[in-house]
């Protein structure tokens, strides 16, 4: 088994806060409010998210190969309604003289290559009765990976054939702790992923490659990145990042992908975190920052943020985004709205200008949009990854 060092595990230490909005808010409301949740964040995290139980290596024979189709949320043939989901209804914008969202003063077009689209979801397991989920989810642990297929997924549908690995994600309580158990917890995860990724690719031997992730999902895909990415380095369109904080001096160095500058550039990466103004990032930023000694420092000055609305190229003045999803029936369903938010990056945020759409209940303490980090810009992505894929095919 492939071991996850130290200083990974302080990185999932610090990403605890970003994605764990239902239960982090949950505990606010069991402790006695936001302030404590300020003062004793780490403490109080800790102790609600912990597995009750030691870890036990799961045995072999649970261990998916991703030879059947039972081992994928979607691919060729499997979970095709729920990639293929569609907002039930476009409100146009009067900045955009367009109604295709996908598209703008583009050069002459190409024909384009279909893709492959390998996307690993964030955490959707919360309970506390074991350290890895099992591959079959069910309740709500499932319907969140649905939401999350529909939501996320979708937006590269358009592209080509989506492949979604179900996996024996690592339980929300491994990223708040150092301990062996945690670290096995993220391997047999990672693991998974990497399986998966070897059927990927034996399933796609040639053509476009797009990678797509949040929260844990961009977790594993930038250690694939690491450890794998020289495999795929000419056939990569665009990495998504999207959730994970990326150090520009001490992560990007030994990923191989550079960071996406201008929307025309293929085989990079586009990464943010997303916040409203007044940001407050302290509670994730500092554990983040500490380090173990062991490699150098992580700073918030070196903090990558890729706008998703300019294609990673700087904007001084927020930029306004293509079409924003605006949940509808309990989540099931939303609305796309064009020019619903304005974004720039701002010392290493995704900072949002303005008002901001209703979108539920799942922001986070410190004005943190992570669980919406897709749906914000739901239509910049789906512009985006079309126009990398051109940049790719003018490339070639």
């Amino acid at each position: 088994m492939l071991q996850c060092n130290a200083h990974a595990a302080r990185r999932q230490s610090m990403a605890a806060r970003l994605f764990l909005g239902i239960i982090a808010l949950l505990t606010v409301l069991v402790v006695g409010g936001v302030t404590a949740y300020y003062l004793y964040g780490d403490e109080i995290l800790a102790e609600q998210a912990m597995p009750t139980v030691e870890f036990v290596a799961p045995p072999e024979e649970d261990r998916p190969l991703y030879d059947e189709d039972g081992d994928w949320l979607v691919k060729p043939g499997v979970g095709e309604d729920l990639v293929g989901w569609e907002p039930g209804e476009f409100l146009p914008h009067p900045y955009f003289d367009q109604s295709d969202v996908m598209i703008d003063d583009a050069a002459d077009p190409v024909d384009l290559t279909p893709a492959a689209i390998f996307y690993v979801h964030p955490t959707t397991y919360l309970q506390r009765d074991r350290w890895n989920a099992p591959i079959e989810l069910d309740g709500n642990a499932a319907f969140r990976a649905r939401i999350f297929i529909q939501s996320q997924a979708s937006a590269f549908a358009a592209m080509g054939q989506v492949w979604a690995p179900r996996y024996r994600q690592a339980a929300y309580g491994a990223f708040l702790s150092t301990e062996p158990d945690a670290l096995s917890a993220l391997d047999v995860a990672f693991e998974d992923v990497s399986t998966a990724f070897d059927a990927f690719l034996a399933a796609n031997p040639e053509g476009p490659i797009i990678l797509a992730g949040h929260s844990q999902g961009s977790l594993h895909l930038l250690r694939l990145l690491k450890t794998r990415g020289s495999e795929i380095a000419d056939r990569l369109v665009v990495a998504y990042i999207v959730g994970w904080p990326i150090d520009r001096a001490v992560d990007v160095a030994v990923t191989g992908p550079p960071v996406c500058s201008r929307r025309d550039e293929s085989g990079c990466i586009m990464t943010w975190l997303t916040f409203a103004d007044p940001a407050n990032p302290n509670l994730f930023m500092r554990t983040w920052e500490e380090g173990n000694g062991s490699e150098p420092l992580r700073s918030r000055e070196r903090l990558i943020c890729t706008n998703p609305i300019t294609g990673g190229e700087p904007n001084e003045e927020p930029a306004l985004g293509r079409g924003t999803l605006v949940p509808t029936d309990g989540l099931q369903n939303a609305t796309l709205a064009q020019g619903a938010v304005r974004a720039r990056c701002d010392e290493g945020l995704l900072t949002l200008a303005g008002e901001v759409p209703e979108l539920g209940p799942y922001t986070l303490p410190g004005n943190n949009y992570h669980v919406y980090d897709y749906a914000l810009f739901y239509g910049d992505i789906r512009h985006d990854a079309d126009r990398r894929r051109e940049g790719w095919e003018r490339a070639r």
